[in-house]
């Protein structure tokens, strides 16, 4: 099965990434296809490179970031949404670019499943 995430909520204020990033990697080892996580309204600041949490903390960030490099999953930023955040490209975490919610409707389209994690 292949699967586009939508999320909506930011890193380390609501546990929907923390949940989207461990549905993926488990529908990975599943052998299900993850093609696009689309992040979306206040989830645009899980691609921030500005992000520093505690060494003793999870790296929500680069979670991401590694997850997509070892598995070609596309991480896509709103373009909207994150300009009215202050994320710009070059604030973007390597692995994320920023882009509009046509690639949110592609993957919608084109996934046999669109999960949908935060308000």
């Amino acid at each position: 099965m292949k699967f586009g995430i939508l999320i909506n909520e930011g890193p380390y204020t609501h546990e929907a990434s923390d949940t989207a990033y461990l549905f993926a990697k488990a529908a990975i080892e599943k052998g299900h296809k993850v093609s696009r996580v689309f992040f979306y309204h206040d989830g645009v600041y899980n691609s921030s490179r500005l992000t520093e949490p505690p060494t003793d903390d999870r790296h929500i960030v680069n979670r991401w970031q590694k997850l997509a490099k070892d598995h070609g999953i596309d991480l896509v930023v709103c373009v909207a949404a994150a300009l009215r955040r202050g994320i710009k490209d070059e604030n973007l975490q390597e692995g994320f670019r920023i882009s509009g919610l046509g690639q949110l409707i592609e993957s919608g389209i084109q996934s046999d499943r669109l999960v949908t994690f935060g308000d």
